[in-house]
């Protein structure tokens, strides 16, 4: 993606840059698997849960459907299920979308070109997000500024000035920077008007953040699940998918090539294996520190990013190695549909109002004769729709950049 929606996604080979880091210039090889997963991820964004919901009330919420509904939950506060890694995952696959991407912009125009490129698409998104939220229709102060799409363009803002000036090892110190500081902050500089440090709703130091210096709309009343501290975190977010960039794309290639060594190319077995068990590794570390810092989405603690980072790697791994290493990519293909051009489908369909066209087709005597059945059936053919245009989208070579 790289914010800029990609039909295809490319490994590199080995180049050098004097003066900063950037991953070797690419061939032509595709990883179909990072538009599967980015297709995943947004399909269950705009229409897969709703399917689970409906089959879960003919279920009656009993065995796996009822396993899948509570997954499909968001939790109350502290904890993690599978919806509340979705969005953390898009973030992820965003980052290592500017490895995939701006490099290759660099070769062709510059670092300045790239920058200037980089705060466009930031501008453009986070705008698109206001529109989402009803800036047009609302009048101030009664307009979200913060939001999903604002929350993805402030990732890529950050983290891709961030890869466009550091070496790999200055992006892991900014990664336990963003992690280790937004920790200390939330454990141990109490919110004021609170006696100590907390992690509850409504008295952490993140929360009165967005009550104190957030302006407009915020999602809940005093504070916003995308404010302004718990943007520094998702940051965090976005550069473990910068690093699981840099293991698809072999960046010790640079080092050997710049010393005159041949770039030795790793065994993709061995970007399986360090995606997967580096994720396990994540998502355990993340659990412990959640003993002490607990894992909660709503405001992005350090052990949320690691857990869901951990998920969105493992998960990687997992694809790549179907997908691109034993080639079963058949099954995959509605997912790379839906994922060349991701964001554009995410913004048509908070406009067009699927359902209701689903309703034309399936609802009224149809749904009435289908019975318990007719809710389950409006939401696929809502959803079937979505993936009909994005196969319409694909197959026309429309692929919309923002």
């Amino acid at each position: 993606m790289g914010i800029a929606e990609s039909p295809t996604a490319t490994l590199t080979e080995a180049a050098g840059q004097p003066e900063t880091f950037y991953p070797p210039a690419p061939p032509r090889e595709r990883i179909a698997s990072v538009d599967a997963l980015r297709g995943f991820d947004m399909i269950w964004i705009v229409g897969a849960s709703e399917v689970v919901h409906a089959l879960q009330q003919i279920g009656r919420g009993r065995g796996v459907l009822g396993f899948l509904e509570r997954e499909l939950t968001h939790s109350q506060w502290q904890g993690c299920t599978f919806y509340d890694l979705i969005f953390p995952l898009f973030v992820f696959l965003v980052g290592l979308s500017i490895v995939l991407s701006l490099p290759r912009v660099v070769e062709r125009e510059g670092r300045r070109a790239a920058r200037l490129r980089v705060l466009r698409r930031f501008v453009l998104l986070f705008v698109l997000g206001i529109i989402v939220n009803g800036g047009l229709s609302a009048r101030w102060p009664e307009v979200r500024l913060m939001g999903v799409l604002q929350r993805i363009a402030l990732c890529y803002l950050f983290t891709s000035l961030l890869f466009l000036q550091l070496r790999p090892c200055g992006l892991f110190g900014a990664f336990a920077v963003l992690m280790i500081g937004y920790w200390a902050l939330l454990t141990f500089v109490p919110a004021p008007g609170q006696l100590a440090a907390s992690f509850a709703p409504g008295k952490n130091l993140a929360n009165w953040v967005d009550w104190r210096f957030l302006p407009g709309l915020r999602y809940y009343a005093a504070w916003d699940p995308e404010g302004i501290l718990s943007t520094a975190p998702a940051v965090a977010s976005c550069l473990l998918g910068v690093f699981a960039g840099m293991v698809l794309t072999n960046v010790g290639a640079t080092r050997r090539v710049a010393q005159g060594e041949p770039p030795a190319r790793p065994y993709p077995a061995q970007r399986v294996r360090v995606l997967i068990i580096g994720g396990a590794a994540m998502v355990a570390a993340g659990y412990l520190w959640g003993l002490q810092f607990p894992v909660v989405k709503e405001i992005w603690t350090s052990s949320f990013v690691l857990v869901a980072g951990g998920y969105s790697s493992a998960l990687l791994g997992l694809l790549y190695y179907v997908v691109d290493v034993k080639g079963h990519r058949s099954w995959a293909q509605p997912f790379v549909w839906v994922g060349a051009n991701a964001i554009t489908i995410y913004l048509i369909a908070e406009v067009v109002p699927f359902g209701g066209i689903a309703q034309r087709f399936v609802g009224g005597s149809v749904e009435q004769v289908l019975g318990r059945y007719g809710e389950m059936m409006i939401a696929a053919v809502s959803l079937g729709l979505v993936i009909a245009l994005a196969w319409f989208m694909y197959r026309r070579r429309v692929f919309l950049r923002l």
